[in-house]
């Protein structure tokens, strides 16, 4: 049963830096991956991902040059560097996982994915 596990949320002051993990067990095929947020009361927001398991990454408007995305197919993991954090990042980020790994198709549309996790809580305050 594939599982996707997130972890290295927490609480990070405004301009801060935070390291997300996601990692995948179950199984050892790869999957086009993506990082999704929600923050409270809001609507789930695609973040960063890749447009398959052997292609480069994407990153939302919002996130660009802020945050970067990172994997590690050996583990079968993928990573999110957070850097210069502000309040508007604050939410459960879930990654997620698409078995076609097609690169054809946006790949920020949650509905392209298939496994998700559980999340992880990311809180920006001073």
């Amino acid at each position: 049963q594939v599982q996707l596990v997130a972890s290295g949320g927490g609480s990070v002051q405004p301009g801060g830096s935070l390291r997300l993990s996601c990692e995948v067990s179950g199984t050892n095929t790869r999957f086009r991956m993506g990082w999704f947020r929600q923050a409270a009361g809001g609507e789930r927001e695609a973040v960063a991902g890749y447009y398959s398991s052997t292609s480069g990454p994407w990153y939302a408007g919002s996130v660009r040059g802020r945050f970067t995305i990172s994997r590690d197919n050996g583990k079968n993991a993928m990573y999110l560097q957070m850097n210069s954090v502000n309040p508007d990042d604050a939410g459960v980020y879930i990654c997620a996982a698409d078995r076609s790994d097609n690169p054809v198709g946006d790949p920020w549309n949650a509905m392209r994915y298939n496994y998700w996790g559980q999340g992880t809580q990311v809180t920006v305050s001073s």
